[in-house]
């Protein structure tokens, strides 16, 4: 059991293969994979998400991933391959291992946004 941050991300960022945006597009065009936004949706609301991303807070993950809570969002299939993001890339590797952890067989790190978008990910924005 981890006793830190630190200790934390290490084994998220070992859990979690991080990619970059030319992989994450081919998952999403070829395998279709569910792409979660993480940040809080102020962040969001402030700079866009990945074009076709669902917004799930950190907060919220683990309510709309489990398919047995009354929040499950049927985007989350456990067979599917599932991309994460936020700001930095640190609560998206958190993330992906809870995601692991739920038994989501095929988990994906990108890290930050600012990266997919200065890659020329597509970008879509509210309004």
């Amino acid at each position: 059991m981890a006793s830190s941050v630190k200790e934390l991300m290490e084994a998220a960022n070992a859990a979690v293969p991080r990619i970059g945006a030319d992989e994450a597009r081919r998952l999403m065009k070829d395998r279709n994979a569910l792409v979660v936004d993480v940040r809080d949706s102020a962040e969001v609301k402030a700079s866009g998400k990945v074009k076709g991303a669902v917004n799930v807070s950190r907060g919220m993950l683990e309510f709309r991933a489990d398919p047995e809570t009354p929040y499950h969002d049927k985007a989350f299939v456990k067979d599917r391959p599932v991309i994460v993001y936020c700001a930095s890339g640190g609560r998206s590797a958190l993330s992906g291992k809870v995601l692991k952890d739920f038994g989501y067989r095929e988990v994906y790190n990108l890290g930050a946004f600012k990266d997919w978008a200065e890659a020329g990910g597509e970008v879509e924005k509210e309004g």
